[in-house]
Formats: C-alpha cells, sequence, structure tokens
C-alpha cells in the first residue's frame, strides 16, 4: 500500500518527498505525476515506505502539517479504479445538428 499525498506544491522534487518521509522510515519509493499535455507536476504525490507501521507514523505525522507554503493532505493512497476499456467518463454522444431557416432539420447518431 502507498501514501497519498495532495495539495503539494507545483515546486516540490523526488528528493524533497523522499526527504521529509524518511524521518519515520525507508521510502521505497516516491511518484509525482505529470501532466500529460503540459509536464507539469499536478499537485499530488504517492509515496511507498517500508512498512505499514512507517506509513501509518507518516500520516499521522504529516497530515494537514504545512510544508512548502501549503497545508498538506496526507493519508492511505486509495486503489485506481477500473474505468473499463474506454478510459474515460461517459459523455453524450449523440449530436444535434440542426440547419438554420428553412427545414430545421435534426439529425441524432
Amino acid at each position: 500500500m502507498s501514501i497519498y499525498v495532495g495539495n503539494l506544491s507545483y515546486e516540490v522534487r523526488e528528493d524533497d518527498l523522499k526527504q521529509v518521509f524518511s524521518e519515520y522510515g525507508t521510502v521505497k519509493s516516491v511518484q509525482l505525476p505529470k501532466d500529460r499535455e503540459t509536464g507539469r507536476l499536478r499537485g499530488f504525490a504517492f509515496v511507498e515506505m517500508g512498512t505499514d507501521a512507517e506509513e501509518t507514523a507518516a500520516i499521522e505525522a504529516l497530515d494537514t502539517a504545512e510544508w512548502m507554503g501549503r497545508n498538506l493532505k496526507v493519508n492511505k493512497a486509495k486503489p485506481r479504479e477500473d474505468r473499463g476499456s474506454f478510459g474515460g467518463g461517459g459523455g453524450d454522444r449523440r449530436g444535434n445538428n440542426s440547419g438554420g431557416g428553412g427545414g430545421g432539420y435534426s439529425r441524432r447518431y
């Protein structure tokens, strides 16, 4: 299981997180997701600690703590939800094309 760390500064780096979380135990990994289009950090991270006890200690100490000018949100990461094979939300796929003037033609897909 890993730890979700939210409300991060966009200036944070992996080494910064490793340093803070290493005060509570062994840091096995840090993931800082980036926006696919801009390459900018998304403002949250996932940290994996060596043991459950270390994770609990880090969560209890750091949740709501101020760091780099922000109040952190730190909790156990939730399993990723399966979004299905289409990978996104359910948008309305019906088009409604209506022409102006004469006929008022409407077409649905």
